[in-house]
């Protein structure tokens, strides 16, 4: 089944400065979210199957008036980015078993070999991510900093997107989270507090997250 792609941007973004959400500042001629969005539609990637957005209510009619090669639904987004994610899936269509990848809206490099071997591996498992391996020397430290253990790195990987579930799957991850109150800093971790099992793939740096002015500087489009 083609994938549908899902993307959390309702957040203000406000570290890159400017009062303007950094996921809708011009990059390269058009908002960095269009330029996401349009990178996943890029030859060699998969063939998406539907797309859904969650933005500020501030930019809904402005995302709106995009249009992409694939269907697209765009909803408000929450107070948090898991509340985006939700109302986002809650947009796509009745498909349980269809493969739902979840991305950054400020990640406009996804690689497309790691993404492709990410779909396949979740005939295997039930959920996969793309993360960076590890090649710093980890430190287990204390409240005071001071140095418990040293970590093996090869067992570390620093966690990316697209992160990529059944949509059922993540239906019930995300409901069943609600009900609970528990939020995570990313998404397949609702899936491992439910016990289930998670692939990493293996993912280039520059599938990075731009964060900062100077993330934006170093890799802008001239």
């Amino acid at each position: 089944m083609r994938p549908f792609l899902v993307i959390p941007a309702g957040g203000r973004g406000l570290r890159m400065g400017g009062g303007l959400p950094k996921q809708f500042r011009d990059w390269g001629g058009r908002p960095l979210l269009q330029a996401t969005v349009e990178a996943f539609l890029a030859p060699g990637m998969p063939q998406l199957a539907g797309i859904a957005l969650a933005v500020p209510e501030t930019h809904l009619e402005e995302t709106r008036s995009w249009t992409f090669s694939a269907p697209c639904w765009v909803v408000p987004g929450g107070e948090t980015r898991q509340s985006s994610v939700w109302s986002a899936l809650l947009a796509l269509p009745d498909q349980p078993l269809a493969p739902v990848m979840i991305h950054d809206a400020v990640r406009p490099f996804p690689p497309a070999a790691p993404l492709w071997e990410a779909l396949e591996a979740l005939n295997r498992f039930d959920g996969v991510l793309l993360g960076e391996p590890s090649t710093d020397t980890l430190k287990r430290v204390d409240a005071d900093g001071r140095v418990l253990g040293t970590e093996p790195r090869e067992e570390f990987f620093r966690a990316q997107t697209p992160q990529i579930a059944r949509l059922g799957t993540w239906l019930r991850a995300f409901r069943l989270a609600n009900e609970a109150g528990f939020a995570a800093t990313d998404d397949v971790a609702l899936l491992e507090r439910l016990g289930l099992a998670v692939k990493v793939i293996p993912s280039p740096s520059s599938n990075l997250k731009l964060t900062t002015p100077e993330d934006w500087e170093r890799t802008e489009p001239r």
